[in-house]
């Protein structure tokens, strides 16, 4: 049957106030729009790598303080724990709890998960001695 008009595509899963008027328009506009979305999906991913990037410069700590937790037996080697992955961890400093005599700083990786940030620990930046 050459006359039978050609399946609709199955509408993707977006809110009715983008799909209706999309549904509405003719093909070089939702073309347009397609490129402009595309466009606008790769601006945002370079956006957000970039700031991934700022937060890791700012945060990562330096090879001095990785030697030391090497000295310490504290491994810098992401492998070496279980949940932390082998790519885009890095390890950074956090300060848990802080009074007016003490400050209680730990070492921790650090890696983005989807649109979450996720942490394991290594161990206390000055141990007791």
């Amino acid at each position: 049957m050459a006359d039978d008009p050609q399946p609709r595509p199955s509408p993707p899963d977006l809110p009715n106030y983008l799909r209706d008027p999309l549904e509405k328009q003719p093909p070089d506009r939702l073309e347009a729009v397609a490129t402009y979305a595309s466009e606008l999906a790769a601006w945002k991913r370079d956006q957000r790598q970039s700031e991934l990037e700022a937060r890791r410069a700012d945060e990562e700590i330096d090879e001095e303080e990785r030697d030391q937790l090497e000295e310490r037996d504290l491994s810098t080697d992401p492998t070496d724990y279980e949940d932390v992955p082998s790519s885009g961890a890095y390890i950074t400093v956090k300060t848990t709890k802080q009074t007016a005599e003490t400050e209680y700083r730990y070492y921790y990786w650090q890696w983005r998960e989807g649109d979450s940030w996720k942490n394991e620990y290594i161990g206390p930046v000055n141990p007791k001695e």
